[in-house]
């Protein structure tokens, strides 16, 4: 059974909200802030509460489709682009995929002695006199890192003009919050009192703590594909469609995977019935099977996608050439 994706042709958008609930009991953790704590705000429906952010969803979807064992994509999706960065020695580091910035991570920008960097400012066409070559641009992320032309990216390094906004955002709130308070104690069993030398700042004694978990009356992922963004990147009909199959599969694998967001915030979906997009009357997300054999598929229709791997070695930029001279020696 093919995805059917001919009657997205017509929306901007294609949005969700799927209802969660805890794996058990009521209670969850939510996202924290520096400073803030909890995001908990008054909305029309009564007190809310930001329980993941968008930000940090980006990053689990991007999550989906990382195979953790080999420190590379699924072998499903062979052939999409990515970056993957070593050391000198040849020892995994990190990857375009894993890093918070994609193709902008500074273990990127200056690997091989920033001669990547300097790669991608010509792909990309890129003259700080000049206006931007936008489709250089995003033919350079397709060709280096299409998980940029889903999840946003920001070549500042580069360019501050180069950026490319998030074509998949999702985030996680909760309505009817109440604060659920509770509390614990760190047992020493050697030292439970106080002694001189020995207090808690050191890891010493007895050290009681409290602690606030919320229950929700809802708790719901919302979820906004910008589907004319990513036909308005006219890279042609087949990238697109490869496009609007990634974020669907990565949808999907998120909703039939892991959504344990912390240690006290384990969450699963909270209806049987199939996720149905809110602006498309009956258009339901497909199953995995479905969508991953219609991916395949694509990935292999686009041509140009690399899997790169560059060398960080500590930072260190590229030497600077010498002037060439009739007296200048090279340097060994």
């Amino acid at each position: 059974m093919s995805v059917n994706l001919e009657s997205l042709n017509q929306k901007t958008r294609l949005l969700f909200d799927i209802p969660l609930k805890p794996v058990q009991g009521e209670r969850f953790q939510p996202t924290g802030f520096p400073n803030l704590g909890a995001a908990t705000y008054t909305s029309a429906v009564g007190q809310s509460l930001l329980v993941e952010s968008a930000q940090s969803m980006a990053n689990r979807l991007e999550l989906t489709i990382w195979d953790e064992g080999k420190n590379a994509l699924i072998d499903d999706l062979k052939g999409l682009s990515y970056v993957t960065v070593v050391d000198t020695k040849g020892k995994f580091l990190t990857s375009s995929t894993l890093e918070a910035h994609r193709l902008n991570s500074v273990y990127i920008e200056v690997s091989d002695g920033e001669t990547f960097k300097d790669k991608l400012a010509e792909s990309c066409n890129y003259d700080e006199k000049s206006p931007i070559d936008r489709k250089a641009f995003l033919e350079t992320m397709l060709k280096y890192d299409i998980n940029s032309l889903l999840h946003g990216t920001f070549l500042e390094s580069i360019g501050g003009r180069l950026r490319v906004a998030r074509a998949i955002s999702s985030f996680i709130e909760a309505e009817g919050v109440r604060v659920a308070p509770s509390g614990g104690v760190k047992n020493d069993h050697v030292t439970p009192s106080k002694e001189e030398g020995k207090d808690a700042a050191a890891g010493y004694g007895n050290v009681p703590f409290s602690r606030d978990e919320y229950v929700a009356d809802r708790i719901t992922l919302y979820v906004n594909i910008d589907l004319a963004q990513i036909r308005g990147y006219g890279l042609g009909d087949a990238v697109t469609k490869l496009l609007t199959l990634l974020a669907l599969f990565k949808l999907r694998c998120l909703l039939d995977g892991d959504l344990r967001l912390r240690t006290a915030c384990d969450l699963v979906v909270a209806s049987s019935e199939p996720a149905e997009a809110t602006n498309i009357p009956g258009w339901t997300l497909p199953a995995k099977a479905e969508l991953l054999q219609e991916l395949k598929s694509a990935i292999a229709s686009v041509r140009g996608m690399e899997a790169s791997t560059v060398t960080y070695s500590g930072g260190k930029k590229k030497a600077a050439k010498p002037e060439a001279d009739d007296n200048s020696t090279k340097a060994v």
